[in-house]
């Protein structure tokens, strides 16, 4: 039975065809806003579908002990290959499954931004569970969810993506107390290169 959603496959060409309308060419103003306010300190943090790396290289650049993974060989290639051009340890980038792979010890913290909405919803819980565990008690996810609606789909019932739509009812499911404590909205919206928003939540392991 064929699993849903995007594979290896359909993201290895498109990172070989420069097919990637999400990519800033840079990390996101959002990091950057949480590293310059310095609520996001050093710490070990983990970037679970790091792509071309961008933001891997700036945690690395301030100090973080951090670790990109990816599962499509181009981006691992590109990502490492970014990382030796700014004089950073390209070993830090990691190819792996985010669905099974496990870290040796506890992150203080996950950036997610690009990975929950570039998998299939039927996978979601599945990479929560993981954030869960690869967090150490009191540990953070600095999330972004993209809002990504098509009406069309979804009066018709359709799941459409990537990426998919992290719509923020669904998020305090998937992310539920007692496991997860979240701030009070409003959210900062963060505008997406492709014309989506995204909510800035740093979401708190119980």
């Amino acid at each position: 039975m064929t699993q849903p959603g995007p594979n290896p496959e359909f993201w290895q060409q498109r990172f070989e065809s420069g097919q990637t309308p999400w990519d800033r060419g840079g990390p996101s103003p959002r990091l950057l806003a949480w590293l310059d306010s310095g609520i996001l300190a050093p710490c070990r943090i983990a970037v679970p579908g790091c792509g071309s790396g961008w933001e891997v290289i700036e945690l690395a650049r301030r100090g973080f002990e951090v670790i990109g993974i990816d599962y499509t060989v181009a981006a691992v290639t590109r990502a490492r290959r970014l990382m030796t051009l700014q004089g950073l340890d390209p070993t830090k980038i990691i190819q792996a499954d985010v669905l099974q792979w496990q870290p040796g010890q506890p992150f203080d913290a996950v950036y997610e931004q690009t990975c929950l909405c570039a998998l299939h919803p039927v996978f979601w819980m599945a990479y929560a569970s993981q954030l869960h565990q690869w967090l150490r008690p009191e540990g953070r996810v600095w999330a972004l969810f993209m809002q990504a609606r098509r009406p069309e789909a979804e009066a018709e019932g359709r799941v459409e993506g990537p990426p998919f739509h992290c719509d923020l009812t669904a998020m305090r499911a998937l992310f539920p107390a007692p496991q997860w404590s979240w701030p009070e909205p409003p959210f900062p919206a963060v505008p997406h290169p492709n014309g989506w928003r995204e909510f800035a939540v740093p979401l708190t392991r119980v």
